[in-house]
């Protein structure tokens, strides 16, 4: 199973590719951005790098890396991410999205995240799962749009997020 193109009304989701790590540099570049994702932005060569690390696939067997670029079709460029790191065996798939501060507000999270989330439903994966700061309503708002419920349960201070299931944190 390899990450394939997909496209909504108006991103194409790109597999991701080293590549693309000189322009996500400068999507990414933003300091505010990463309130809520931590870390700090990367340069475009230690991007290339982890873009690398990523194209390559998971060192785990039993675990898939699905990573896309979100291109805007009609401007031609990059404004974010979405990503899956799919576990098969467990029917499982863990959903993340990012969009550059400058086109945030516009609904292109939803719209890539509900792309992948459609994707992976028709694999099938079971159990799609994200992970949410508690204050980040923004990204809140993308996983219910994808049709995934809060749960009590936290990881690493981030709310899960799932859309079936048991709801426990060994599930799925």
């Amino acid at each position: 199973m390899r990450p394939v193109a997909l496209a909504t009304h108006r991103l194409d989701l790109l597999p991701l590719h080293p590549a693309h790590a000189d322009e996500m540099a400068l999507v990414l570049a933003d300091p505010a951005l990463h309130a809520f994702i931590g870390g700090a932005p990367l340069s475009p060569y230690a991007l290339r790098a982890r873009y690398e690390r990523l194209a390559a696939g998971s060192p785990d067997p039993a675990v898939v890396w699905g990573n896309w670029v979100l291109r805007l079709r009609e401007q031609g460029r990059l404004v974010g991410t979405v990503q899956a790191t799919i576990t098969p065996e467990r029917d499982r798939a863990e959903l993340a999205w990012t969009v550059g501060t400058a086109w945030q507000g516009r609904g292109f999270a939803t719209e890539a995240a509900r792309a992948l989330a459609a994707w992976l439903t028709e694999l099938p994966v079971g159990l799609l799962v994200a992970h949410v700061h508690p204050d980040h309503s923004a990204s809140a708002a993308v996983a219910a749009a994808c049709g995934l419920r809060a749960t009590p349960y936290r990881q690493d201070g981030e709310v899960r997020w799932e859309s079936g299931g048991s709801g426990g944190p060994g599930s799925g």
